[in-house]
């Protein structure tokens, strides 16, 4: 593995500390041992939290406007040169390769997306939403398709639910567990949503499993190297700690009606072979 990254524009349950006891042996008192949860499972404990939309009305005026408004944006999106560069773009041989590392021995690959926006308020989110769901339709081994930001109104969930999502009714913080071959559609996030994902799976099995679509973190290293006093710099230890290992291949929004949403977007891949790679300089 080359030292610097590579940019390219083309259950087990989570342990809970619980007692366990050892069964006892002739003339050997039972005793009880602690099993003690990983760093990272301990913070996957601690900051999910249950969620349920704010609003319990139910409008089927709204909910009809805005699955309107979403199959005017598929049916924009399919028909885009965006959208046909990008399908060209993961059937390349250097991104094949990539999302079939990833899946290894699986069939497909389930698909999380973290931080949507407000979806009946802006364009960008449609189009978000948009993109990964005319991904599902084209593209044979993308499984099934989660969803989840603590602004959703019920309105927006059931339109979510109708156009075959789910959503999620705890808010993981972004630190959704990778245990097989999973895809992280996070467009536009904050960077400590990138940052909370990577320090959950911060092992190499578990990061070989993730493929991210998100926010440029050569972008955010370039940043951070002209403005290290920048407001970002506590929520990116692990993004710059993994560029180390990460491909990149930077996505082209082609023309100004899909720049908002998908500019500076890119496809990252992981693949730390040793755990000493995932050493951080800084915690």
């Amino acid at each position: 593995m080359a030292a610097s990254a590579k940019t390219l524009t083309a259950e087990d349950h989570t342990l809970n500390g619980e007692w366990t006891v050892v069964s006892s042996r002739r003339g050997v008192k039972r005793r009880n041992t602690l099993r003690m949860p990983t760093l990272a499972q301990k913070l996957q404990q601690q900051q999910q939290e249950p969620w349920a939309p704010t609003d319990f009305e139910i409008n089927f005026v709204r909910e009809s406007k805005l699955m309107q408004k979403m199959q005017i944006c598929m049916k924009k999106l399919e028909m885009s040169q965006f959208f046909l560069n990008l399908l060209d773009q993961i059937g390349t041989p250097e991104l094949t390769n990539c999302f079939h590392r990833v899946l290894s021995s699986e069939s497909k690959m389930n698909v999380v997306i973290y931080g949507i926006g407000s979806l009946e308020t802006y364009e960008s989110p449609r189009l978000q939403l948009s993109l990964a769901i005319l991904l599902k339709r084209n593209v044979s081994w993308i499984g099934d398709i989660e969803v989840f930001d603590p602004v959703l109104s019920a309105t927006e969930t059931r339109v979510l639910e109708a156009l075959g999502c789910s959503v999620l009714s705890i808010n993981e913080q972004g630190r959704r567990r990778a245990q097989k071959p999973m895809m992280f559609f996070m467009p536009h996030c904050e960077a400590e949503l990138y940052d909370n994902l990577l320090q959950a799976n911060w092992e190499v099995q578990l990061l070989d499993c993730i493929v991210l679509f998100g926010n440029s973190f050569d972008t955010y290293e370039h940043h951070l190297s002209e403005f290290k006093n920048s407001a970002i710099v506590d929520s990116t230890t692990h993004i710059l700690a993994a560029r180390k290992f990460t491909d990149e291949f930077k996505i082209k929004t082609v023309s100004d009606d899909y720049f908002g949403a998908f500019h500076d977007s890119s496809w990252h891949f992981f693949s730390p072979v040793l755990e000493t790679e995932l050493q951080l300089s800084r915690l």
